[in-house]
């Protein structure tokens, strides 16, 4: 009973961490399709959300690859 109580408490920490990861990330997605020079922060972004388990790692290259893509069509 009290380890579950614990356990809500923990995953409601980790939740919003969670949520402010996906936020950043979002944000710094939608910058860099706009601003060329925030495409590197973005992609360290993706790529530590996916080492943390925030994101899967499938869904950071998707990502990754449709912002460089984008990035790349704005540039010409």
């Amino acid at each position: 009973m009290k380890s579950g109580l614990k356990d809500l408490r923990r995953s409601a920490r980790r939740r919003a961490a969670n949520a402010a990861v996906k936020s950043r990330i979002k944000t710094l997605v939608r910058s860099a399709a706009d601003q060329p020079k925030t495409v590197v922060e973005a992609q360290t972004a993706l790529d530590k959300a996916a080492a943390r388990g925030i994101i899967h790692p499938n869904t950071a290259a998707r990502r990754k690859s449709r912002m460089i893509r984008r990035a790349a069509a704005k540039a010409r």
